[in-house]
């Protein structure tokens, strides 16, 4: 009974043919959905074994009722201790960031990983990425099966990973098997599941109960026909309910039986009365030592449940042949690790148990931990369920725990941190308990719980004396900046204003970081005069001070806050002055401000300089790492993005965004992830993926929706660029016109207005307004004679000509046209130049200029190739046909003599790009439009070449190419 599968033919069908995919190297997982004792588990077992038997590699691991708060519990118990076996000589081809993020994760690995920097809290996602690239090289030799057993038990850390890798699988043969319940998901975990459904990389399947045949097959002939149908009655053909009551059939009452409560274990009275008796049949002795296994965890160590029982070692091995033989416990294929029959024996165990036993029982477990040099988080969890108020030790290890878990798990660190607080006794150091408020703030801001955060930081300025001006200077910004995250921009303002009306010295550097404050706030509120108005303040109180970093933060505002606001000449001597300070910065220096590089960035891109504004994000998140920062990350990465965008380096502002956007959803950011998706989207269509790019830029409209007005919902450009270029100019015109303040587009900032009018310009030619085409192409001329930027000249030239184009003046409309090439040139901004020419051979070719016309379009078309601009370069192309031209882009020979990378052809190198970005052959075919078989030709050349067997390889080939590239040119 119980031991063999009954029923469930379609689940077996599904996993027979999710098996023959993964053969073939298809990714997949597979969602076992179901109550309690449905026979999940069961099934799971049946998935390990059929894979088995085909020599895949199976690792599984469940996550617990009781230890929801150990970070990543249910793959360390997955793969840890494969991990542990494996040579050294496995993890060679893994460069040292992604082995120090996997030994943040699995203890196995800890061995493996040279001292590294820090990890920032929005950069989980390296974690995920690192977990990932493991699963797809445990699969060098045979396909990997990874089963995760109730993971609707699964910790916050867990189901992040886990979304994570629903949302980007694995590149290889990989199945993720995994059972829920459905009433106990977590709603991250919910959301995950229905994503990847609806997207078909996830099959979910949703189990019922055993028809009354197959209660009957299941129950054997042990059980006549009359008692089957009676449990069949009482069980509703729940497998695990079928079982326990039969079990109880046999079982003799004995005086002592414990009292369950059906509630408490989510089970019907009968099963729990079965389970009561069940557990009645134990001796004393084997009872104490089920209930310290219960507390100790599942899976449990014999020694630890000694422990928590207070009994020797000696007994509890002698209760565990007890145990092992009533089928209460079940041995592992770990040695000396053992695991319950089923989650619901465990809970009705520990529930039996009377309370105040319990409490010593953690309390012994921590201790046992402590002696052997377990982890703070081994520790907390049993301190969390023992500790006294007041105990000091308790709370350092709660503390310790919490800071540890910080950076990868931040969700347990917030748990932890909030015990410690809970145990401080009201006597305890003000200093201590604003520390850990402090703490469990920013891991609470790291989970997208800025509520919570934001009144941890509230109740710190409480305690925070007057007196102690740079500390509430420093809570009242952070105050703010989460309030800004939340949309709550007048609060924010609000909380800096009065911050520094009662702020008595106004030439301190409290003053000026206030200042400095006050400005940036400008900026989120579209109120530039008032961003420019409080930079210029700021700069002029630290100038005096002698402080290099706070002075450099305040000449970095001022630049970017000129810039914004469209006073170039200003801007430029600003950004001059702060160029000069920031540089003669060090990094610890720059660590203290980040700001400074931060936003010298901002300005650096909004005034044409994109190299630089590239170097400089490059270096706020290099210090940022290295230091465990997060603050300014979302603003550099989204720099770094658009300057790379703009030099037409296409894919490595997709790759860099989509990181981004990974960031941004983890910590539940939705401004930043608002800004990121408005970048992608441009990005995407750019590349010439239309889908992605309204995809994107819909989704930052949707949560914009949802937020007061700010700089991020004026963010409509990337949905209507979308739209004009999928055939809808009317809603492109509505949607910009309307989220960007009426027809000359007022809160759009800097240089980017003078693109907005171009992008409605064309809008309005579309849709055959020609007088507002004519009065938007007159607005970007003027400002862009007020701003003397390149890319202004630029925008505003393209509108020109497309409107002179359109009103049948073909001569003029080549002459703006090629203009705006040359100012897009001055900048090296290939795809911008590349554009205006394609508009400048349309317009010679109707100008009865075919020579001029077709070396203009092909002078594009090679430009826009180059960039991976393939819808484009493919409008290029068609004008060139039309021109008589027979079209046919032949790839560039790799060097002669070289060797990897540089050996490849340039088509190669594109599905190289392509595989960077973790694309798949069809996705590759169709972004380059080639058929799948060619696509396979290139993948064979490019193991070959590259002397690889794998896509990840290729990838790490690639990135470390373009990355001695990158650092050659610097």
């Amino acid at each position: 009974m119980g031991e063999h599968l009954v029923g469930r033919a379609e689940a077996c069908g599904v996993f027979d043919d999710a098996l023959v995919g993964l053969d073939r190297g298809r990714a997949n997982a597979i969602a076992l959905v179901g109550e309690p004792g449905i026979g999940k588990t069961r099934l799971l077992a049946e998935l390990a074994a059929r894979a088995d038997g085909r020599g895949h590699l199976v690792l599984r691991g469940s996550a617990t009722e009781l230890e929801r708060d150990l970070p990543f519990w249910v793959f360390v118990d997955a793969l840890d201790e494969y991990m542990r076996s494996l040579a050294p000589q496995r993890f060679g081809a893994l460069d040292d960031e992604t082995r120090a993020a996997l030994a943040d994760v699995l203890p196995s690995l800890t061995r493996l990983a040279a001292p590294r920097r820090a990890v920032l809290q929005q950069d989980r996602y390296r974690v995920h990425a690192a977990l990932r690239e493991l699963l797809e090289r445990l699969t060098a030799t045979k396909p990997l099966v990874l089963l995760l057993d109730d993971l609707h038990w699964a910790d916050s850390a867990s189901v992040e990973l886990f979304g994570a890798l629903l949302r980007r699988p694995p590149d290889a043969a990989v199945l993720i098997g995994l059972t829920v319940r459905p009433r106990q998901m977590p709603e991250r975990l919910l959301g995950a599941l229905e994503r990847a459904h609806r997207s078909g990389t996830l099959i979910r399947l949703d189990l019922g109960p055993l028809t009354r045949a197959e209660a009957r097959q299941f129950l054997g002939e042990g059980v006549d026909g009359a008692a089957a149908t009676a449990l069949y009655e009482q069980s509703g053909g729940n497998p695990f309910y079928l079982e326990q009551l039969a079990r109880s059939l046999a079982a003799e009452r004995t005086a002592g039986v414990p009292v369950l409560s059906p509630a408490d274990l989510d089970v019907p009275p009968a099963v729990a009365a079965a389970l009561a008796e069940e557990l009645a049949l134990l001796s004393g002795g084997g009872r104490l030592v089920l209930q310290g296994a219960a507390v100790a965890g599942d899976p449990f160590e014999p020694e630890l449940a000694a422990a928590a029982a207070a009994v020797p070692e000696a007994l509890a091995l002698e209760a565990l042949d007890e145990l092992l033989k009533l089928d209460l416990v079940r041995e592992t294929e770990v040695p000396r690790r053992f695991r319950f029959r089923h989650p619901l024996v465990r809970r009705a165990v520990y529930e039996s148990a009377p309370a105040g036993w319990r409490l010593g029982a953690h309390e012994r477990s921590a201790e046992a931990l402590a002696s052997r040099g377990a982890p703070a988080d081994e520790c907390a969890h049993h301190v969390v369920r023992s500790a006294r108020r007041g105990d000091p030790a308790a709370v350092a290890t709660l503390r310790e725990a919490g800071e540890a878990a910080a950076q990868r798990a931040p969700a347990s660190a917030a748990a932890w941190l909030g015990h410690a607080l809970r145990l401080l006794p009201e006597t305890a150091p003000r200093g201590l308990r604003v520390e850990l408020l402090l703490a469990r703030a920013r891991a609470l801001g790291a989970t997208g719980q800025f509520d919570d955060g934001h009144a941890a930081l509230r109740e710190s300025l409480a305690l925070v004396p007057t007196e102690s001006v740079a500390l509430r200077v420093r809570l009242t910004t952070a105050c703010a900046g989460i309030e800004h995250l939340l949309g709550r921009h007048d609060q924010a303002h609000a909380r800096l204003a009065s911050a520094m009306e009662d702020l008595s010295d106004r030439d301190s550097p409290e003053a000026a970081m206030l200042m400095i404050e006050l400005a940036m706030d400008g900026f989120a509120r579209m109120d530039y005069a008032q961003m420019r108005q409080w930079a210029e303040r700021a700069l002029t109180t630290a100038r005096p001070l002698g402080d290099r970093p706070l002075t450099a933060a305040a000449a970095a505002s001022l630049a970017f806050a000129s810039a914004a606001g469209g006073a170039t000449d200003a801007a430029e001597t600003h950004r001059l002055e702060a160029v000069e300070l920031v540089a003669d910065l060090d990094d610890a220096e720059v660590a203290v401000r980040l700001d400074a590089a931060a936003n010298l960035a901002g300005a650096e891109l909004y005034l044409d300089h994109y190299e630089d504004a590239a170097a400089r994000a490059e270096r706020a998140l290099s210090v940022a790492r290295a230091t465990g920062q997060s603050e300014y990350i979302p603003l550099a990465y989204s720099i770094l993005g658009q300057a790379k965008l703009l030099r037409g380096r296409l894919a490595e502002a997709g790759a860099l965004l989509d990181a981004a956007v990974e960031r941004a959803r983890l910590s539940g950011n939705v401004q930043a992830l608002a800004g990121n998706l408005v970048n992608r989207s441009l990005t995407a269509l750019a590349a010439g993926d239309l889908e992605i790019a309204l995809a994107t830029a819909q989704e930052n409209v949707e949560l914009t929706q949802r937020l007061d007005q700010s700089l991020i919902c004026a963010a409509g450009v990337a949905l209507a660029a979308a739209l004009l270029e999928d055939g809808d100019p009317e809603r492109s015109v509505e949607v910009l016109v309307h989220s960007s303040g009426g027809d000359e587009l007022p809160l759009i900032p800097g240089m980017w207005r003078p693109r907005s009018l171009e992008l409605l310009t064309r809008g309005w030619l579309a849709v055959g307004r020609r007088t507002e085409a004519a009065r938007t192409a007159a607005r970007a001329e003027a400002l862009a004679a007020a701003l003397r930027l390149h890319m202004a000249e630029s925008m505003a030239e393209r509108a020109t000509a497309a409107v002179a184009l359109d009103a049948g003046d073909p001569d003029h409309a080549a002459e703006r046209a090629l203009a705006s090439a040359v100012a897009a040139d001055e900048i090296a901004a290939p795809v911008e130049a590349a554009l205006s020419r394609t508009l400048a051979g349309r317009a010679l070719a109707q100008a009865g200029q075919p020579e001029r016309a077709t070396a203009e379009l092909q002078r594009a078309a090679t430009e826009l190739h180059a960039c991976g601009a393939v819808r484009y370069r493919n409008a290029a192309d068609q004008q060139l046909r039309r021109l008589g031209h027979h079209v046919h882009r032949r790839t560039r020979p790799g060097q002669p003599d070289a060797v990897g990378v540089e050996s490849l052809t340039a088509r190669e190198r594109q599905v190289a790009g392509l595989v960077v970005d973790r694309k798949t052959n069809p996705q590759i075919a169709e972004a380059l439009f080639l058929s799948p078989k060619t696509v396979e030709t290139h993948m064979r050349n490019l193991f070959r070449k590259l002397g690889v067997s794998s896509r990840v390889d290729v990838a790490r080939l690639v990135e470390r190419s373009d990355h001695a590239e990158e650092q050659a040119r610097v």
